[in-house]
């Protein structure tokens, strides 16, 4: 079994509009976990009618976007002319690639009735060959991701990257990634297997798992000791207490390349950086409509 590195809990912050997220990384005691750059959970948040807040209109440049809604709904508008809705259960995952200016506000309809907004953003670096790829958006809907269920219904798993349980992903990514939500009914268990060289973690969304022996809560990540084997080790966690427990278990390949990074852009050198700065200036990165 894989054996646990550490467990860190989230911190509160305000991101865009005022919204707040709970981010066990980047802090100031942890960048990024190669390949991923940033785990943000977004809330879960209680609005009234006409209060919700959102992300308007910001850059991206070299990494990618992976938003996954559990209640609420966004409304993404991007430079590019894209439009679309990201609700309860569906996936956008935006590879940003040489460059976009987007934006996740509220939709219309949940800013005007209100009620919770509950959700995450994982951002994945791309290799040096992939960061100046023409901007791509893969949005998923939640009936066109795979899950699986177990007969007894107490081990439920969706497959948003990567495969498990025998089931495929339809999310193409450009590096090997896993990104699987799973909840564990009382008592429950779950097993993975990853390979050592992968970078492995698992946020608590909510209840209370053992997690190779460790007790991990609501907002703690659990980060998984790796080394330079491609041989396979499981990942294995179980549902302790009277609670079920939801969990993202999300691991990829290291891309061990430098990191240049400055913001809502991540590159290789600071060089690149600048001209981010100045083409996201310049408007080589167009604005929204």
């Amino acid at each position: 079994m894989r054996t646990i590195k550490e467990i860190v809990a989230a911190e509160a912050v305000r991101e865009g509009a005022g919204v707040i997220v709970h981010r066990p990384f980047p802090t100031r005691q942890i960048d990024n976990i190669d390949p991923f750059l940033l785990l943000d959970h977004m809330g879960p948040n209680l609005y009234a009618p006409g209060s919700a807040k959102g992300f308007p209109d910001h850059p991206h440049r070299g990494f990618e976007t992976v938003s996954y809604m559990l209640e609420g709904a966004l409304e993404h508008r991007d430079s590019a002319g894209n439009k679309g809705v990201i609700a309860a259960g569906d996936v956008q995952w935006m590879t940003a690639g040489s460059g976009v200016v987007h934006s996740e506000m509220p939709e219309e309809n949940f800013r005007e009735q209100g009620g919770r907004l509950n959700g995450f953003q994982l951002w994945v670096n791309l290799p040096k060959s992939d960061k100046m790829t023409a901007p791509r958006y893969q949005d998923t809907l939640s009936a066109n991701i795979p899950v699986y269920e177990s007969e007894d219904k107490s081990v439920w798993v969706k497959v948003i990257a990567g495969n498990s349980m025998g089931k495929q992903a339809v999310i193409s990514t450009h590096i090997p990634i896993l990104y699987l939500h799973v909840i564990l009914q009382p008592g429950a268990s779950f097993s993975q297997a990853v390979p050592m060289a992968h970078t492995a973690l698992a946020y608590v969304i909510s209840g209370q798992g053992k997690f190779a022996e460790k007790i991990a809560e609501a907002d703690q990540l659990v980060i998984f000791a790796s080394s330079d084997s491609q041989e396979s080790e499981t990942i294995e966690f179980t549902a302790e207490g009277k609670e079920p427990l939801s969990v993202l278990l999300i691991a990829g390949q290291p891309i061990n390349e430098p990191i240049a990074r400055y913001g809502p852009f991540v590159m290789n050198y600071q060089a690149e950086i600048k001209q981010a700065l100045v083409d996201y200036q310049e408007g080589r990165m167009g604005q929204i409509a």
